[in-house]
């Protein structure tokens, strides 16, 4: 006969916690819901205690892909305590997944509240923004659910790590928030990028590409998350000849659209002028794989090749 499963909460969570870590997630569930049952059977439980087993419940289902259970869980770690930023983040993913693209933005956007430092949440509002701006248009934050205010006492609560060098681990997120790109836009720096970005598309018909690179970069101060403007500039960078320029571009590009056409092209364009024919190819292919039938993507393979082969 096999052993028994541990039977004490504490046992319960930590092989939960292993089996997650060996990437066993319906096992971990099974556990930690166990845990659950457990916790409620000795009496009141701590809402602390409860709402980290709900979480890590969620972070199972999220991984499997059960996105429902998922948002089930999260919510009542949230309703045991309020504003507890891996339950929101878990959520926002989930709502995500789901393309519930309005749900996501709210609780991004109060993780940073919270924490205005995560990287994840910032990524995770940038996404939502350009998603939003696709279906909505310009005017897609009057479409929004509130976004709850945070109080004081809840950023407090999550200000420090546990057990660690506080003022450290807030110089470090700090840190990691110096690299984060692409603030989300308000509505009149959204138009005003736009506007930017079709004059230069006018320069570049005229064949001003200089000209057209100031106009594009101008577009990026006031909104960076609109990809053509970095693969237009990455265009007319490539005709001036600065070819680390255009692949800077282009990466910055996928960052925002993976499956960027134009991205991909003008920097393999840009790798073979550079003479990283390895790097070309591979972009290449990649753009070939996404649209088989792509005539000047094989002939550009095709001259990679024989550079490759000299």
């Amino acid at each position: 006969m096999a052993p028994q499963p541990p039977g004490s909460v504490l046992e319960l969570r930590a092989a939960g916690n292993e089996s997650f870590r060996s990437g066993q997630y319906a096992e971990a569930a099974e556990l930690y819901g166990r845990a659950l049952d457990v916790l409620r059977q000795t009496g009141p439980a701590s809402p602390e205690e409860e709402s980290v087993l709900y979480s890590n419940r969620a972070a199972c289902h999220l991984k499997d892909g059960n996105c429902t259970h998922c948002i089930k869980d999260c919510s009542v770690a949230l309703s045991l305590v309020p504003f507890g930023i891996k339950p929101l983040l878990r959520r926002a993913a989930a709502y995500e997944a789901l393309e519930k693209y309005q749900l996501a933005y709210v609780d991004y956007k109060t993780v940073l509240q919270i924490d205005c430092t995560l990287p994840a949440a910032h990524d995770g509002v940038n996404r939502m923004t350009k998603a939003l701006m696709d279906t909505d248009g310009l005017e897609w934050r009057l479409k929004l659910p509130p976004i709850p205010s945070v109080p004081v006492a809840a950023q407090k609560r999550w200000e420090a790590a546990p057990g660690g060098d506080h003022e450290k681990a807030a110089k470090s997120r700090l840190k990691e928030a110096d690299t984060v790109k692409n603030k989300v836009p308000a509505v009149g720096d959204i138009e005003r990028a736009q506007a930017l970005k079709e004059e230069g598309n006018e320069l570049v018909k005229k064949g001003k590409h200089k000209e057209a690179v100031e106009k594009y970069t101008e577009s990026l101060k006031f909104s960076s998350l609109e990809s053509a403007t970095y693969t237009n500039r990455a265009l007319c960078y490539l005709s001036l000849k600065k070819y680390k320029e255009a692949v800077k571009d282009c990466t910055e590009a996928l960052k925002l659209d993976s499956k960027n056409i134009k991205a991909f092209y003008r920097r393999a364009q840009a790798f073979k002028e550079l003479k990283d024919y390895q790097s070309s190819l591979e972009d290449v292919n990649r753009l070939l794989s996404i649209e088989p039938e792509n005539s000047a993507a094989a002939k550009l393979r095709q001259e990679v090749n024989r550079s490759l082969k000299i």
